[in-house]
């Protein structure tokens, strides 16, 4: 790994946490064993509103400053993209409100994020023909995969801010997807790297039980 992208990692992934976890799908918890319809249902199966951001992560948060900050999009693509923190926010930046659902039960309504959208992204980079999957890397080591499709959608966006402020680290600072029609795993925290694949790569929670896609509203939690 290059220098600029060697980026210290503060504290140790959880193990016990990570099996609590794996456990859950084992035993399906949380599920209701109902779907919903997202045009007439706003919060999904088995989902409760909270009004403040929970934190979940592997217990490990990088201390990535912005000035080691970095974002890959390679893999097959006809111009591979490497950006610096200021290099991505003299993109055209966009915002975006959306809910947000996690597969531990809570929804967040009407967070504000202000970024650059991926399909400006993919735009730069310009996908091969047989790109059809999403690999994506964060600097504490997460990994987690998307389809294309569910990649390019137009409410997504790489966002350094929420509400008005800077992202904190604590929530995925200073870079985070957010893809609010899945689960919020799907979204990772301290992104750094995006990959086009012709073949799917199943990442950190879906090797450990949870579904391939995770669409809140078919209640997708695992596989």
């Amino acid at each position: 790994m290059a220098q600029d992208e060697d980026v210290p990692l503060t504290g140790k992934v959880k193990d016990k946490l990570v099996e609590a976890k794996q456990g859950w799908a084992r035993e399906g918890r949380l599920l209701t064993g109902t779907t919903a319809d997202p045009r007439t249902d706003r919060l999904p199966p088995g989902q409760r509103l909270v009004q403040d951001f929970p934190v979940l992560d592997l217990g490990v948060q990088p201390d990535v400053t912005p000035a080691n900050w970095r974002l890959r999009i390679e893999g097959l693509v006809m111009a591979p993209v490497r950006l610096t923190l200021d290099e991505f926010r003299a993109l055209p930046q966009e915002e975006r409100v959306n809910d947000i659902h996690c597969v531990t039960q809570w929804s967040r309504y009407d967070n504000a994020w202000r970024g650059v959208p991926v399909r400006a992204l993919l735009e730069m980079a310009r996908p091969k023909e047989e790109a059809r999957f999403v690999a994506l890397t964060s600097y504490d080591g997460y990994t987690t995969n998307l389809a294309l499709d569910d990649f390019a959608r137009d409410e997504n966006l790489f966002a350094h801010s929420w509400a008005g402020s800077p992202l904190e680290r604590q929530h995925g600072g200073p870079v985070r997807l957010v893809v609010p029609h899945l689960y919020f795993w799907k979204s990772p925290k301290w992104v750094t790297r995006v990959e086009l694949l012709r073949e799917d790569r199943p990442g950190f929670w879906e090797v450990r039980g949870y579904h391939n896609r995770g669409d809140p509203w078919m209640e997708e939690r695992y596989g």
